[in-house]
């Protein structure tokens, strides 16, 4: 069983975290996040090192306590180093292109897509096959390229469509002669 819970999250210089009752804020060079959490859950900060602890070992407040971690663990990460997702295009005339912040995917339909950002999320389009969605809220940065891979998601006989960049799809067999 792993104790990751039970260890504490060391804060970076370039972070800066703000501590009330029931809420926390961060503070980074990749920008800022706001998280609201249970009250029963305390957090404490000394030394550059955040530690979270539990009223009881009740089943409800050690779900909620390795929640709480895993949030405010990820905040710290991704406000220091930011957080990204990279999707990967393949079909015979499938591309994304750039329109200012928002990205047109032409994927196989009589119309193309244009998927916008939500603000503190950015997407980039190095080649036409390729796109980067990346910002400081790992949340965001998920449903964003959820939302791209769901305009075309993979398909299993040829493999055509959008798909994560380590993403393995498995491949059916067509119909025999």
């Amino acid at each position: 069983m792993s104790r990751i819970g039970k260890q504490p999250i060391v804060v970076p210089d370039s972070v800066t975290v703000t501590l009330q009752p029931g809420l926390v804020q961060v503070k980074g060079p990749k920008g800022e996040l706001e998280q609201k959490f249970d009250e029963a859950i305390t957090i404490e900060q000394a030394d550059g090192v955040l530690t979270v602890k539990r009223p009881s070992d009740s089943k409800d407040h050690r779900a909620k306590h390795g929640l709480v971690r895993a949030l405010v663990s990820n905040m710290v990460e991704n406000c220091a180093n930011g957080y990204q997702k990279e999707l990967e295009i393949q079909g015979v005339g499938y591309r994304a292109a750039m329109k200012g912040k928002t990205i047109e995917l032409s994927v196989g339909y009589s119309h193309t897509v244009l998927i916008e950002p939500p603000e503190g999320v950015t997407i980039e389009c190095p080649q036409p096959t390729q796109v980067i969605v990346s910002g400081a809220d790992k949340q965001a940065v998920g449903e964003i390229a959820a939302r791209i891979r769901k305009t075309r998601p993979p398909e299993p006989y040829k493999g055509k469509g959008i798909r994560y960049k380590d993403e393995y799809v498995q491949r059916k067999v067509g119909k025999r002669a």
